[in-house]
């Protein structure tokens, strides 16, 4: 296959990929604005019509400028693609002759920039208007310049140290390095998951012991009644960067810790905290985090695979722009020109995705007895989140991670209610 015929073929599934996203963008948005005074019947008794009207506003501003970017971004994979820049910016570098892990860093850090620049605007816009429109925003411009100043030291050395290990094992470990550099990837995905919550995330926010309290004794008889192995619990400055609200687990094994936001302590009741936590906990019950590792695991195996076979296809190279291969080039085409052909792989991850929320619902259920406070919990993120409360259930099907909120109450209401019988 020629490079002529490479860069076709990759052009096809660009143009099929934003054909198919805006044809969904916009069957949602007028499915919206159809049914902007239709509030569906399962909420009509729990969100009142002024909230409901607003998530409709907010619903559309989020996807109207939604295709603003997608029309931009995808421009700028084009102005890119076909102006060779990143491939004359490799050129250049060459001459140089930094040495190999040196351009390769080099290059990677000068096209991360470009990355940021382009999508700076867009961030801004979204931060400052949008979210500042709806009464989300708490964020000023020296905390969200402050976050990107912590974030470039932190995003070189994670850089430097991936590629340095890379190139290592590319130098070191003949024709089956790819199989040492997954397994490399993969310990250093499993180092990042216990070094964030320990290092990295407290340099962004403050995180502080739940206080002692009936809802601190609550969450802990919850996570000892679970086996849940954990480090404490935590309740992050959330509403220091937005009014938005959650909860998570984050780590691995012993280094484990449950965050909840303030704004989720604020909004939501004891009950209705237990509830989400239960829920967080079933993902972990039901193994869903260690299939997703696994999964991914997989995927990167696979990946390594086309990087060991892909290392010496000229024609591939000289299709995106470059004259000659390097582990930087490829990392880099895999990376910003990947999109148009994983986006057909979404559907199938979000269906597991949804799958996966159904049964973190059941577990929660089953753990708090009845599924009063886990709808009412999800009634009041919905409502003050701005949830979407109605999507295309095309648009929901290819997108949604999570279900819509009517369908995950009606679920609670059928199959998860009537299951409390054979669990008592």
């Amino acid at each position: 296959m020629n490079s002529t015929l490479i860069l076709t073929v990759y052009l096809g599934f660009f143009v099929l990929d934003f054909l198919l996203d805006w044809f969904l963008d916009i069957l949602n948005i007028n499915f919206v604005l159809k049914n902007r005074d239709l509030m569906p019947d399962s909420l009509e008794a729990h969100i009142d019509k002024p909230t409901y009207v607003r998530s409709v506003k907010y619903t559309l501003r989020k996807a109207r400028f939604g295709l603003v970017q997608s029309l931009a971004g995808r421009a700028f994979v084009l102005i890119i693609l076909f102006t060779r820049i990143f491939g004359t910016l490799d050129t250049l570098l060459t001459s140089i002759n930094p040495g190999t892990y040196w351009q390769g860093l080099i290059f990677l850090i000068l096209a991360s920039m470009m990355f940021w620049i382009a999508a700076l605007p867009g961030s801004l816009y979204s931060q400052f208007v949008i979210e500042e429109e709806f009464g989300f925003n708490t964020t000023s411009l020296r905390t969200f310049f402050g976050d990107i100043a912590k974030q470039v030291p932190i995003a070189l050395l994670i850089l430097m140290a991936l590629l340095g290990g890379l190139y290592t094992i590319l130098e070191l470990a003949g024709d089956w390095w790819w199989v040492w550099a997954w397994s490399f990837w993969t310990l250093f995905q499993l180092l990042m998951a216990v070094l964030f919550p320990l290092i990295i995330a407290p340099l962004f926010n403050k995180f502080t012991a739940l206080p002692e309290g009936t809802l601190k004794n609550r969450l802990l008889a919850l996570a000892d009644r679970c086996n849940f192995l954990n480090r404490g619990i935590f309740v992050m400055d959330g509403s220091r960067r937005s009014r938005h609200s959650n909860a998570y687990f984050t780590g691995i094994g012993k280094s484990r810790r449950i965050v909840l936001f303030d704004t989720l302590i604020e909004s939501l009741q004891e009950d209705e905290i237990e509830a989400i936590l239960a829920h967080e906990i079933g993902h972990w019950e039901f193994g869903h985090i260690c299939k997703r590792l696994a999964v991914s695991a997989l995927g990167s195996l696979i990946l390594f695979g086309l990087v060991g076979l892909m290392m010496d296809w000229k024609s591939f190279f000289s299709a995106f722009g470059f004259s000659s291969p390097s582990l930087h080039a490829l990392l880099f085409c895999l990376v910003f020109y990947s999109g148009p052909l994983l986006s057909f792989f979404s559907p199938v991850f979000n269906i597991w995705s949804r799958k996966h929320e159904y049964q973190a619902d059941q577990f929660a259920v089953k753990q708090t007895g009845d599924s009063t406070s886990l709808k009412r919990a999800l009634l009041k993120l919905g409502k003050n989140n701005l949830s979407n409360l109605r999507p295309h259930p095309a648009y929901s099907f290819w997108h949604y991670s999570h279900p819509a909120l009517p369908e995950r109450l009606a679920e609670l209401e059928t199959k998860v209610s009537s299951s409390l019988g054979r669990w008592s």
